[in-house]
C-alpha cells in the first residue's frame, strides 16, 4: 500500500466531512497508516503532528497502551448489548463515575454516540420537561451568536455559525439569539470579566421577555470553538446561572469540545463555581478512540418523566449503540488516567508553555490577537491589524497556513483564518515549539 494508490481508491468512493470535495483536486488527501502519541505518519513514513486532536477528541495520544489494553480487554467479554431492559457493568461504572466528577447535582447520564445527539438528548428533554409539568407554552429556546452546537437539526437550529447553517435554515427551529460574550470585541484595555459582565445584560433583557415561552439556554462554556475559538469570561456563566434560576429557565452546557481538561479544569463550568440542568460531553469522553457521548442531568429532571407507563410521560428516545461496552471501557481508561497521572496540573504547566512561546506572534503584522484558554490557543489572522479588517474570505489565507504546515509535518488545520492549537496532553513542550515554528513560517507565507 502507498499513498497514491490509497487516495485514488479513496475519491472513487468517499465523500468526507466538512469539504468541499473539488479541494482535492489539487490539494492531496494525507492517507494515514498510523498513530503514535501526538504523531500521525503516512504509508511513505512522513510524519504529522496532530495539533488539533483529530478533530478535538483525542487526549491522550493516538494508540495509547492503556486505551488500548482497557479496549482489547473489554472485547473478549461484550462488544455490545441493547441498553433498554438490559445493563453492564461498564456503563454502570462509567456513569458512576462521571456523577462523581461531574459538577454538583448532575446524577443521571443518558447516552448517545456522537455530540450533536447530544445536544439533542438535552434540547428534546428540557421541552419535554416542560411539557410534563404542564408548561406547555415553553417551545423555544435561547442560544448565543456565533454558537456551534452540531450538525443535526435540531443542534443545528442552536448554533449561529452561517456557513454551517444558512442552507438549511428552511429545515429548523427559531432560537432567541442573543449577543455573545466574545471577548475579541471588548473595548481598548477593557478587561475580559467586564466586557462579559457588560454584554450579559442582553441575555437578561432577552429572559425576561422571553422567559415564560423558554425551555433552556444554551452555551458553549467559556469557548466557542467552531466560531474561531472566540473567549470569553466565566463571569458570563456565572451570571447566567443565576439569571436562569431567576427566571425558571433551563441552562445547558455543552461542553463537548471543552470538557475534559480543554479548558484547565476537568469541566469549564467548574471555573464559574457553577451546575447546569444539562451537561452534554463527548469527543474526549473516550479519549478519541470510539464515538460515545452523553447527557448528564437532575434528578428533578429525571422525576418529572418517573410516571406509570399509561401517564405517557416516559422519555422515548433511543440509539443502537448507547452506552456500547467497548466505548465505555475507552471511557473508563480515559478517566483512569485524568486519576492516576495528575493531568490537570500537567497541563498548566504545557499551557503556560504554549503562552509563553507564541506570545511573540501578537506583535505580528497580520495577527489581530493571541488568545487562550487552558490547553486552547487561537491566533487570528487579519488584513489591517489597526482596525482588525479580516482578509476578503475567498482568498482562503487559513489554508494557505494549513498547507505549509502539512508540507513541514503539522497537522493544523485552520478555522477560515483562525489558526490553533488544541493538541493531545502527551504534547512535549519541544513539540510545541515546533508547532509554533510552523505556525509562525505559515502565516509569514499566507499574509506576505
Amino acid at each position: 500500500m502507498d499513498n497514491e494508490s490509497l487516495t485514488q481508491r479513496d475519491l472513487r468512493v468517499l465523500w468526507h466531512p466538512c469539504t468541499q470535495m473539488q479541494d482535492h483536486e489539487s490539494l492531496p488527501l494525507i492517507p494515514i497508516r498510523r498513530g503514535q502519541g501526538v504523531w500521525l505518519e503516512d504509508f511513505e513514513g512522513k510524519r504529522y503532528l496532530d495539533a488539533i486532536s483529530s478533530w478535538w477528541v483525542n487526549l491522550f495520544g493516538h494508540a495509547n497502551p492503556r486505551i488500548n489494553a482497557a479496549v482489547a480487554k473489554q472485547l473478549q467479554n461484550l462488544e455490545h448489548v441493547i441498553l433498554a431492559g438490559f445493563t453492564h457493568e461498564p456503563v454502570v461504572q462509567l456513569s458512576e463515575r462521571l456523577v462523581q466528577i461531574a459538577p454538583r447535582g448532575l446524577t443521571r447520564c443518558f447516552y448517545a454516540d456522537s455530540g450533536s445527539a447530544a445536544v439533542e438528548i438535552a434540547l428534546k428533554m428540557s421541552f419535554h420537561y416542560w411539557q410534563n409539568r404542564g408548561e406547555k407554552k415553553r417551545i423555544r429556546f435561547i442560544n448565543l451568536a456565533n454558537s456551534y452546537h452540531g450538525e443535526t437539526l435540531g443542534a443545528l437550529s442552536m448554533g449561529d455559525v452561517s456557513l454551517y447553517k444558512e442552507t438549511y435554515q428552511p429545515l429548523l427551529l427559531k432560537p432567541v439569539t442573543v449577543k455573545s460574550p466574545d471577548c475579541y470585541y471588548r473595548e481598548p484595555g477593557e478587561s475580559w470579566a467586564d466586557y462579559s459582565t457588560r454584554t450579559f445584560a442582553e441575555m437578561e433583557k432577552a429572559l425576561e421577555r422571553h422567559a415564560s415561552e423558554v425551555c433552556a439556554v444554551i452555551v458553549e462554556p467559556l469557548v466557542q470553538c467552531a466560531g474561531s475559538m472566540r473567549m470569553y469570561d466565566p463571569v458570563y456563566l456565572k451570571l447566567l446561572r443565576q439569571a436562569c434560576d431567576k427566571h425558571r429557565v433551563h441552562l445547558i452546557a455543552d461542553e463537548i469540545a471543552v470538557g475534559f481538561g480543554r479548558t484547565g479544569t476537568m469541566f469549564a463550568c467548574e471555573q464559574a463555581d457553577i451546575a447546569p440542568d444539562f451537561l452534554c460531553l463527548g469527543k474526549g469522553l473516550t479519549g478519541g478512540y470510539l464515538p460515545l457521548s452523553v447527557c448528564l442531568t437532575t434528578d428533578a429532571v429525571y422525576q418529572a418523566f418517573y410516571a406509570d407507563y399509561a401517564a405517557r410521560k416516559a422519555f422515548l428516545h433511543s440509539h443502537s449503540y448507547t452506552g456500547n461496552p467497548l466505548a465505555c471501557a475507552a471511557a473508563l481508561a480515559t478517566l483512569d488516567i485524568f486519576r492516576d497521572d495528575d493531568v490537570l496540573n500537567h497541563n498548566r504547566k504545557l499551557a503556560t508553555h504554549m503562552a509563553r512561546v507564541t506570545a511573540s506572534l501578537a506583535e505580528h503584522p497580520h495577527v489581530a490577537e493571541v488568545r487562550q484558554t487552558g490547553m486552547i490557543l487561537a491566533m487570528e489572522m487579519v488584513q489591517n491589524k489597526k482596525t482588525r479588517a479580516p482578509f476578503a474570505w475567498q482568498e482562503r489565507r487559513g489554508l494557505a497556513v494549513y498547507r505549509h504546515a502539512l508540507e513541514h509535518g503539522a497537522l493544523l488545520r485552520p478555522l477560515g483564518d483562525v489558526i490553533y492549537f488544541m493538541p493531545p496532553y502527551v504534547i512535549q513542550p519541544e513539540e510545541i515549539d515546533f508547532l509554533v515554528k510552523v505556525a509562525r513560517e505559515g502565516i509569514d507565507a499566507a499574509t506576505a
